[in-house]
Formats: C-alpha cells, sequence, structure tokens
C-alpha cells in the first residue's frame, strides 16, 4: 500500500487491563446484552451458591428481585474469603471481583465440582452493573465492599460480630451495556426450580419485591420428583421412576427415567 492505512503494525495491537474487554464485547462472555444475557447474570451468581451446594457447605439460597432494578443472592455457605492474597496485595473478595478466572474452581481441594464460567462469572457480573455490593459473612465477622462497573470504589470494610454465614451479591445491570434491565420473575423462577430438581434438599427461593410474587423450591427426591414433575397429566409406563447413583473412578451418575 502506497500509505499507512490498512496497514497491520504493533501498534494496532490493544491491550485492554481488567475488566475492560469485558465491557467491550460482552456478548462473548454472557451469549448477549438482551433479556437472554441480563438473566446470565444472576445465573452466574446462583451458580456460585450451588458449587457451595455441591461441596457440602450450603443449603439455603435466595434470590430478591429489589423495587430499584437491582438483584440480590444469598447464600449460607462458606462465603467468599477476605483474607489478603500474598501475590497481588489485596483481599482474596476483591481479587474474585476484579479479574478474570481468579477464583477457587481450579483447586480440586475446594470444589470437586464446578459449575458457572470457572473464575469468570462473578468478575463478568460485576463489570457489567452499574454497581455491586458483596457482603461476606465469615468465620464470626461481616464484611463488604462495593464496586462500580467493574472497579473498586470502597476498601473491604468490616462490619461488625455475627454468627451467620455466606455470601449476598446485590448488583444493578448497566444500562449502557444492556437493551433491558428489568429482571423477569419468572423466567429466573424456571431456572431456580430446574436447580432446585438437580440438587436435592436444597431450599431456593425467589421473590419480587415489586410484585410481591414469590416461590420457593424444595425438592427431597432430586430429578425423580423432576421425572415425577414431567409426568404429570401423563400415563407413565412405570409409577416410580427408575432411578441410578453410582459413583466410581471420581466419576458421578445419576439417573432418573
Amino acid at each position: 500500500m502506497a500509505d499507512n492505512q490498512g496497514k497491520y503494525t504493533a501498534d494496532n495491537i490493544k491491550v485492554m487491563e481488567g475488566l475492560q474487554a469485558v465491557r467491550k464485547r460482552p456478548a462473548m462472555y454472557i451469549g448477549s446484552t438482551g433479556d437472554e444475557g441480563l438473566h446470565h447474570l444472576v445465573y452466574e451468581a446462583v451458580d456460585n451458591c450451588i458449587d457451595e451446594v455441591l461441596a457440602g457447605h450450603c443449603s439455603n439460597i435466595s434470590v430478591v428481585i429489589k423495587a430499584n432494578g437491582s438483584i440480590s443472592v444469598i447464600d449460607d455457605g462458606r462465603g467468599i474469603p477476605v483474607d489478603m492474597h500474598k501475590k497481588y496485595k489485596k483481599p482474596a473478595l476483591e481479587i474474585i471481583m476484579t479479574k478474570l478466572h481468579a477464583g477457587g474452581k481450579f483447586d480440586h481441594k475446594v470444589y470437586q465440582v464446578s459449575g458457572g464460567l470457572h473464575g469468570v462469572g462473578i468478575s463478568v457480573v460485576n463489570a457489567l452493573s452499574e454497581w455491586l455490593e458483596a457482603e461476606v459473612a465469615i468465620d464470626g465477622q461481616k464484611y463488604s465492599q462495593r464496586f462500580e462497573r467493574g472497579k473498586p470504589v470502597t476498601k473491604l470494610l468490616k462490619k461488625g460480630k455475627t454468627t451467620e454465614k455466606g455470601t449476598t451479591v446485590t448488583f444493578k445491570p448497566d444500562a449502557e451495556i444492556f437493551s433491558t434491565t428489568a429482571f423477569s420473575f419468572d423466567t429466573l423462577s424456571r431456572r431456580l426450580r430446574e436447580l432446585a430438581f438437580l440438587n436435592a434438599g436444597t431450599n431456593i427461593s425467589i421473590i419480587d419485591e415489586a410484585s410481591d410474587k414469590s416461590h420457593t423450591f424444595h425438592y427431597k427426591g432430586g430429578i425423580v420428583s423432576f421425572v415425577k414433575h414431567l409426568n404429570k397429566g401423563k400415563e407413565p409406563l412405570h409409577n416410580e421412576p427408575i432411578y441410578i447413583n453410582h459413583q466410581q473412578d471420581g466419576i458421578i451418575l445419576e439417573i432418573a427415567i
């Protein structure tokens, strides 16, 4: 070419630090910036709670759609760690919320099984939120930290003593990113019902403060209860579903037919 227009050189290489890449190309991480992507944010936050269930440390999960357009995801798990990270010299909570591929999902001593985006999910939620507040109850103390568009705007704050345990993540989706920021009670309810079927004995609730609607899902029979739910109004060949549960060589197999 006679001029520099169209040339591809080192000057064209852009390095986006922190969560800038997520805000630049959100659909790469959550599929879309429409209704589907909006609800995916909640699924990612809930998946972290489910990982605590699978690890045997959580039995109650709540989702609260707030009247101000934000949403809270609450669990009674171990709580996100808040101690200082040796390498980054920052609290673990801040690292998890602000750095991609940071989390406990890569350590099989912490999580043998996990879902979500494996260390990407909650930081993506943070990046795509106008603001996010994390509250953690751990080791007899309650802590909190606030973020805006992925960046910490407060330090980790110690709030006082508590007998509770677990994590509460409250966030408001960023209207600069999403074409809609209104959460659907029915869409979230369907997903939470499925998770309750898949995680036998777990209490999962959802509340919409604006409409006063609520559901609580608890299925002691797990996926057996799910098959019975699918069979409602039908004539099944077997009154009781066939159920198989077996573990071998670190692989867990659970089937209901």
